[in-house]
């Protein structure tokens, strides 16, 4: 099975190669405009525009810390064409699915709490997943961000520890620009699928992965 994996579109929407699944792994909605009304039009017509358009025969995204209407006006997201996981999963093609929205203190916005808080969402996690959609990077992989001339790791070390207590096939994230990159753990790829830069810029493709662990980035 083919399944492309993007992060932190800001507002961009890019173009999807066709693919059987396709992640979003939060930081959908723009920045230009964080409040609820303008979030909840954006989503109901750009946004939906898109996803009816996207070559995927499925769709499965979570939210992350800019998408404030999900956290703070659930009742005001729209109805659209994928699925929505915030601690909760879904099965496709056999395979398990489990999403997650939250990660450290980042600022003052959306599904923000400290690591004790974070560990008990995280042990929220079926032991028997295969994929993992997540905001927040674990800690050490695709979570420097920069602080003036030095950088902070911001990834979740409970994030971190589930990863490799549950060993998912696949664990995709964003949330830190700069992190984008994809590594192996112990038989998991974990993969900082972000398509912005440090400047908001739309910079990188999507990821394409395959099922038998192959991975390779599209040239479109």
């Amino acid at each position: 099975m083919r399944v492309v994996a993007v992060s932190d579109l800001h507002g961009y929407l890019p173009d999807i190669p066709p693919c059987d699944l396709l992640l979003i792994a939060g930081d959908i909605c723009p920045t230009i405009n964080h409040r609820v009304e303008y979030q909840e039009h954006w989503l109901n017509t750009d946004f939906r525009y898109w996803l009816k358009k996207v070559p995927a025969r499925k769709i499965i995204g979570v939210a992350g810390n800019h998408d404030l209407i999900f956290q703070n006006a659930p009742h005001r997201v729209p109805e659209l064409p994928w699925t929505y996981l915030q601690d909760t999963g879904t099965e496709f093609e056999g395979f398990k699915i489990w999403g997650t929205p939250w990660q450290l203190y980042f600022f003052d916005w959306a599904f923000n709490l400290y690591e004790p808080d974070l560990v008990k969402k995280w042990a929220l996690i079926p032991d028997d997943i295969n994929i993992l959609v997540a905001h927040s990077p674990p800690r050490g992989y695709g979570d420097d961000a920069p602080r003036g001339r030095d950088s902070e790791k911001v990834g979740s070390p409970g994030l971190l520890a589930r990863i490799k207590e549950i060993k998912p096939r696949l664990m995709v994230f964003g949330h830190i620009h700069e992190g984008r990159g994809q590594w192996e753990m112990d038989g998991t790829i974990v993969a900082n699928v972000t398509v912005v830069d440090g400047k908001y810029r739309l910079v990188h493709a999507p990821t394409v992965f395959e099922l038998n662990g192959k991975h390779k980035e599209n040239d479109g």
